[in-house]
């Protein structure tokens, strides 16, 4: 079977290079390892070598032409072998070019993907992997909610902000800045923003285009079991996985229409910090935004309904949170309840049960629904639950040949835990396997100013879960080397071990490095190593703060070497 030679992407920000000139023919022969052309990007040139040895079958782009990245520009193999039919290029529905001919199949496709984001494009190129014909339909920008409004976006402004701690940090280590003050340039933030955005869509646009996945801009929607109707056009499909996604909740709360109250969408863009910020809601969305804009100068009040923030997470987490939260200048409202927003002359103010809090931008941070507007004319068909689609471990819906993935069936709204499913689906949709996507183990985690992250059941989940008794371990940042060391000193590991066996059954970290650390947590889990192996028969580098997890293991074994022993 005839080799592609594709274009190169060396590096995250290339996007497209530009073809100097051919080394070989038509015709030529060519050894593997062979420079067969000159690539020039807008950093250097390059040659690009052969995948395989036999001659260059055919070329697709001419000197001079300017290429995608992973776009096929020939085929190398055995002289007069036939050569396969080329990628289909992206079909346009709205706005752009008219669709192709549709394939001369039984079904136009084998599996068709509704949605782009992290369970939609993991599904789409994994089926193309099993060697079926895909398509996939996307009515934004490729990526998702995670890609371009919600992960990347956000962890790219909590860099910024961890630039400006450090930065305001820095006389305690030596550092003498001159030249004044520091400020943020919120018009060269979102703009540094859009650029990791774009390189990340960027990069997964060429790899569906790589995987030959035929990608169609517009809104999709079932018409049944095997149809789906987008830009006006009925399209055919032996198997569907529906990736709707999700969409931010709006509560009916008097004077959220105001142009001031902000969605997390709409403060991504925001090209001016106000001087005063409302977040209604202390869940992920709330806490990660506070922590940009407090880093920023802003003032940040919280407010929230329940008793503490992040009552997902473990009450000691919580705690941690909050406290330190609270030292960096952020107000924290709890057990209070938004009765309505005001508009003034100078701003806004937040009347809750109690108080009355003015600003100048509210960001609303109530949470995500699913969305199923994908479900079209099988609304009524496919089975949900409390507004989200039911699916079973192998994300089988209701209805045969129809899957669904990531957001849209609520069991796990992260972007991890979509790329698990989306690969669980196409291969079960391609192979008619019964492959099940289990997400007992999967990690969440916080990314503030310090970072919080957890595994399994919190404490009062495992108390209640086994009631003939566990064993707690927590072992302090303050007390590990490296966090001493790098001025990180707030937070803890938390893990709760099963009495009898010790099986873990909940890691909870808050600290430095703690979205990097539960992987390690989540790992062991997932492999039911015992929290004595991982005492007796672990090493972890020293100093790291990885350290600070087999610590607090051995206190829950009673047996932690840099404690003082637990008073009985």
């Amino acid at each position: 079977m005839a080799a592609e030679l594709y274009m190169p992407k060396n590096g995250m920000d290339m996007t497209e290079g530009t073809i100097v000139r051919w080394l070989k023919e038509e015709g030529d022969p060519v050894e593997k390892g062979e420079p067969v052309m000159e690539i020039e990007t807008d950093k250097v040139t390059m040659e690009a070598e052969s995948p395989a040895s036999g001659v260059l079958l055919k070329k697709l782009f001419q000197n001079g032409d300017v290429v995608p990245v992973l776009t096929t520009l020939g085929y190398i193999g055995s002289r007069g072998e036939s050569l396969p039919e080329p990628p289909a290029p992206e079909r346009k529905t709205s706005g752009g070019q008219s669709p192709e001919t549709p394939a001369q199949n039984a079904a136009e496709y084998q599996v068709a993907v509704v949605g782009g984001g992290p369970a939609g494009y993991v599904a789409a190129i994994r089926a193309a992997q099993l060697g079926a014909r895909v398509v996939l339909f996307e009515k934004d920008k490729l990526g998702g909610t995670c890609l371009n409004r919600g992960c990347i976006p956000t962890k790219t402004l909590l860099k910024t902000a961890e630039y400006l701690r450090y930065i305001k940090e820095a006389s305690a280590r030596g550092i003498r800045l001159d030249g004044g003050s520091v400020r943020v340039d919120m018009p060269a933030a979102v703009e540094k923003k859009d650029q990791v955005v774009k390189t990340l869509t960027d990069g997964v646009e060429a790899l569906l285009r790589a995987n030959h996945v035929t990608v169609i801009r517009g809104e999709a929607r079932l018409r049944t079991a095997r149809r789906i109707v987008c830009g006006g056009r009925e399209y055919t499909a032996e198997r569907i996985i529906l990736c709707g996604g999700s969409k931010p909740v709006r509560l009916p709360i008097p004077g959220t229409q105001s142009r001031h109250v902000l969605t997390s969408t709409d403060i991504l863009e925001l090209k001016e910090l106000p001087a005063r910020l409302c977040i209604i809601g202390g869940g992920v969305i709330g806490c990660e935004f506070a922590s940009i804009f407090q880093a920023f100068g802003v003032q940040v009040t919280i407010v929230e309904k329940m008793d503490r923030l992040m009552e997902t997470m473990d009450a000691d987490v919580s705690e941690e949170l909050e406290k330190c939260m609270k030292r960096d200048g952020v107000v924290v409202h709890l057990c209070e309840s938004v009765k309505e927003v005001l508009e003034q002359p100078d701003g806004l103010t937040v009347v809750t049960d109690h108080f009355q809090i003015e600003c100048d931008k509210v960001l609303l941070s109530i949470g995500r629904v699913s969305d199923l507007d994908c479900l079209g004319d099988m609304a009524g068909e496919v089975r949900t639950e409390n507004g989200k689609v039911a699916v079973d471990e192998t994300m089988r819906t209701s209805v045969e040949g129809v899957y669904a993935c990531g957001d849209i069936n609520g069991r796990a709204m992260l972007a991890h835990a979509a790329f698990r499913m989306g690969e669980v689906a196409a291969e079960n949709c391609v192979g008619d396997r019964q492959e099940r996507c289990l997400l007992k183990y999967v990690p969440s985690v916080l990314y503030t100013a310090p970072e919080a992250a957890c595994v399994g059941l919190t404490e009062e989940q495992a108390r209640r879960l086994h009631p003939e008794g566990i064993q707690v371990g927590k072992f302090p940042m303050s007390a590990n080397s490296r966090a001493v060391a790098s001025g990180e000193r707030d937070g803890f590991v938390k893990v709760i071990v099963e009495k009898d066996y010790g099986e873990l059954l909940g890691v909870h970290i808050i600290g430095g490095l703690a979205s990097e650390m539960i992987a390690e947590a989540a790992a062991l889990m997932s492999a039911e190593v015992t929290a004595q192996e991982i005492v007796s028969r672990l090493i972890h580098p020293h100093p790291s703060y990885s350290e600070a997890f087999s610590e607090a293991c051995g206190d829950a074994l009673g047996a932690c070497i840099h404690l003082p022993p637990k008073r009985k």
